[in-house]
């Protein structure tokens, strides 16, 4: 995978690249991820800290059920019910992902399943 930054697009934000270009046939489509812990079966949490967390938490085992993990993610796309909440979301985001910057979306939704506040969306090579 290459990710794209061209000089001459809009500032850079270091959290997120503008494209990926994969050199992967096959692919790995995540359904949309919230919080929820698999051992309650609720929410990991009221605030959006803790769900996100748990998100990357769940993704880790499902991207590595499906053979590849978070440093092979192309596209992600995360959903808020509050982006006035989006430097909180976005602190776990960057501590999961390192160095790695996907191409990512972030848009604000009016609700989310379960009362969730975020949710997100995972694309990787496999």
């Amino acid at each position: 995978m290459r990710l794209v930054n061209p000089p001459d697009c809009p500032p850079q934000n270091p959290t997120f690249s503008q494209a990926a270009v994969s050199n992967s046939p096959a692919t790995v489509y995540l359904a949309g991820q919230v919080g929820v812990d698999p051992a309650t079966g609720a929410l990991a949490g009221s605030d959006v800290s803790s769900q996100t967390e748990q998100v990357f938490l769940n993704a880790r085992v499902i991207l590595a059920a499906a053979g590849t993990s978070l440093s092979r993610v192309v596209r992600v796309t995360i959903y808020m019910t509050d982006l006035g909440e989006w430097a909180s979301m976005n602190e776990v985001y960057q501590r999961h992902f390192g160095e790695h910057a996907p191409p990512k979306t972030t848009v604000q939704v009016s609700a989310l399943a379960l009362g969730a506040r975020v949710e997100i969306e995972f694309t990787a090579e496999a």
